[in-house]
């Protein structure tokens, strides 16, 4: 079935740097387009970064020039590396994508930024 894994999060100082990845499996991940997203405690999950089966890549406004999203489709995994890490990124992060009119999430990975 579809599965989606996150991880690499973790805490960080601010001014620090992650790189998330997200495990693709159950579905063939050079097909689809695969998104970032994140969600701070009462907040809605808004878009970070996106990235296409092509390679295309868009960003948020809050986090362009800082991340950079990339996949590899031999690994059928799509990573996000965020750096000068503010502590409003501090959120879960989620991967996504949609196939067939449904959007699949996976079950997230916390980021603190904190000092």
């Amino acid at each position: 079935q579809v599965q989606l894994v996150e991880s690499g999060g973790g805490l960080v100082q601010p001014g620090g740097s992650l790189r998330l990845s997200c495990a693709a499996s159950g579905f063939i991940f050079r097909l689809y387009a695969m998104g970032w997203y994140r969600q701070a405690p009462g907040k809605q999950r808004d878009l970070v970064a996106f990235i296409s089966s092509a390679g295309t890549t868009n960003y948020a406004d809050s986090v362009k020039g800082r991340s950079t999203v990339s996949r590899d489709n031999a690994k059928n995994t799509v990573y996000l590396q965020m750096n000068s890490l503010k502590p409003e990124d501090t959120a879960v992060y989620y991967c996504n994508f949609r196939m067939g009119g449904y959007d699949y999430w996976g079950q997230g990975t916390q980021v603190t930024v904190s000092s």
